[in-house]
């Protein structure tokens, strides 16, 4: 998986990012009608329901434009909130507030809507042992705190990307001539590569379960596109002998069907990418606030 020092530099990497595309050489509307030396303060409003997330997102946010600043927190990170809460406070020089309030908010929306997708997924998955996985299918530039929410919401994450684990699924065993090919083909990449990764393996069949298990050295099995039946009848036949995923138009009415059948992880794209942003607001506070 990514390592601590990968993640690190792709929320910096976000973060100067969007700094890049929103402020640019300056934010003109701040600087022309607030003294740069003019002091407030603003609180995160919640106005919708839900699970927050991008808390500590923020924190940076804030840190990155102006270490002067100081965030008084009220509610952390994975917490469920509703109308009215306030998550924290942010005081300091009024330029600075503004210029990262869109980055703020625009984060955390995303983030607390993916979390709190992900809270729904897992309470569904409760009595069960399996675990819900978060997928690719992120926006791109910012999968790190995409998969961040995942985290806070209480999933897991599957890969980062296409260097941190192999995955070989149906286009990659055509194209190498077959399941068996495939995995001893990429073993032997690995290997010359001195390359320590995880190997998964698509399969399509009950036919393509046993191919695959007639190989060493597979991580975990993606049951693609199983019915209910033959998801129990692949999890019979793999037996412990590597871990097992079921994907593939999986939905909150089927989740628990499919966790049933003995599965340990379910994964969903729809945790990324069919999310309605959660409805945040910075306001600033008056004199009298």
């Amino acid at each position: 998986m990514i390592s601590p020092e990968q993640f690190e530099n792709e929320l910096n990497l976000i973060i100067k990012n969007a700094f890049r595309e929103d402020v640019g050489e300056g934010d003109h509307t701040s600087l022309s009608c607030i003294p740069s030396n003019a002091q407030g303060k603003a609180k995160l409003l919640v106005k919708d329901t839900g699970i927050i997330a991008g808390v500590e997102f923020a924190k940076r946010v804030f840190q990155y434009i102006d270490k002067d600043l100081e965030i008084e927190t009220l509610i952390e990170d994975g917490s469920s909130v509703k109308y009215g809460d306030i998550i924290f406070y942010v005081s300091g020089k009024s330029q600075s507030i503004l210029q990262a309030e869109r980055l703020v908010l625009n984060a955390m929306q995303r983030m607390s809507a993916i979390a709190t997708k992900t809270s729904f997924f897992v309470d569904l998955l409760k009595g069960t042992n399996t675990k819900i996985l978060d997928t690719r299918k992120t926006t791109p530039g910012i999968r790190a705190i995409e998969k961040w929410a995942v985290k806070i919401g209480g999933g897991v994450n599957h890969r980062f990307a296409l260097y941190d684990m192999v995955m070989i699924k149906d286009n990659h065993i055509d194209f190498a001539g077959g399941i068996t090919q495939a995995i001893t083909k990429t073993k032997t990449y690995l290997k010359e590569k001195g390359l320590d990764i995880k190997i998964i393996v698509e399969a399509r069949s009950l036919n393509e379960i046993e191919e695959i298990l007639q190989n060493d050295g597979v991580y975990r099995i993606l049951i693609d596109n199983f019915s209910f039946d033959d998801t129990r009848t692949a999890v019979k036949l793999i037996n412990g002998k590597c871990l097992t995923e079921s994907s593939g138009g999986i939905n909150e009415e089927t989740i628990r069907k499919y966790a049933e059948c003995g599965v340990d992880y379910i994964s969903s794209g729809a945790l990324t990418h069919s999310v309605y942003n959660m409805d945040l607001s910075l306001k600033a506070l008056k004199n009298n606030e």
